[in-house]
């Protein structure tokens, strides 16, 4: 039996194969709420998606914003609350502005970084330290919110090259890097809503202060139109985080849930 579901994506959504028509698979309006657990034990934190109209230098942009926080027992010994933000245009998928807001176990951070693609440049604003520094960026260059969009609006499979990875210029903080993505296969997973056809993918993180080794973070998305990523996995240098979607509203394209 065969039942459709309509859902909507924010951000933590990441796109390998677009549309033929070349069209958004994203929208105003999509919302995504998110289950943490650590290590398999309890429920850690939660941390919701949203995407929505907005205007930077009077031109009307797409509002991708992004919080999360911990929950329960975690709070008394590594208390989360973060927010990232990301604006920029619909169509190109070229950011404007990004905002870094997180404090983590008292790691804080207060960034804004605006930037300027024509120019090639990056504005970086950072509040707590009362500093405006100025960076050179590499073309395309996405921060680490508009880069799902970006993927989503233009990668498709065939740009796997021979190690089934795909690059994209990143700019984070205060230097440039490229971001690999890897396609590791194509699988049914058991979800919340059912069972659901999935791209099994490997995005490189940076070992050291979070992740156990570059090969940590292994992510779940939808193969169809709307790339809604369903589940993630990460190795932390202590315990594990599994992170999986709870709760949704509206999404672009309808796509099959299968159940037993």
């Amino acid at each position: 039996m065969k039942s459709k579901f309509y859902f909507f994506i924010a951000v933590f959504i990441f796109h390998i194969n677009v549309c033929s028509q070349n069209l958004n698979p994203f929208h105003p309006g999509e919302w995504f709420k998110y289950k943490i657990t650590y290590s398999g034990v309890f429920k850690a934190g939660e941390a919701t998606v949203e995407l929505t109209d907005g205007v930077v230098n009077n031109k009307m942009v797409f509002h991708a914003k992004m919080n999360a926080r911990s929950t329960g027992p975690i709070n008394f010994f590594f208390k989360v609350k973060d927010r990232y933000e990301s604006y920029f245009t619909p169509e190109e998928i070229i950011p404007l502005k990004f905002i870094r807001d997180i404090d983590e176990g008292g790691y804080t951070k207060n960034l804004n970084i605006l930037f300027d693609d024509n120019k090639s440049t990056a504005t970086v604003i950072d509040f707590k330290k009362n500093k405006r520094m100025n960076f050179s960026t590499n073309t395309n260059a996405q921060d680490m919110v508009s880069v799902f969009y970006f993927l989503r609006r233009f990668f498709k499979m065939e740009d796997l090259n021979e190690n089934n990875e795909i690059s994209v210029n990143m700019f984070f903080d205060s230097e440039n890097y490229v971001l690999k993505v890897k396609y590791l296969t194509s699988e049914f997973i058991n979800t919340t809503f059912g069972k659901i056809y999935c791209y099994k993918i490997q995005p490189y993180v940076q070992s050291g202060r979070v992740f156990k080794k570059d090969e940590s973070l292994t992510m779940w998305i939808t193969a169809d139109k709307n790339r809604v990523p369903i589940k993630m996995k990460a190795d932390l240098l202590v315990g594990s985080v599994k992170i999986d979607l709870e709760a949704f509203s509206s999404l672009t394209y309808p796509f099959e849930v299968q159940f037993d």
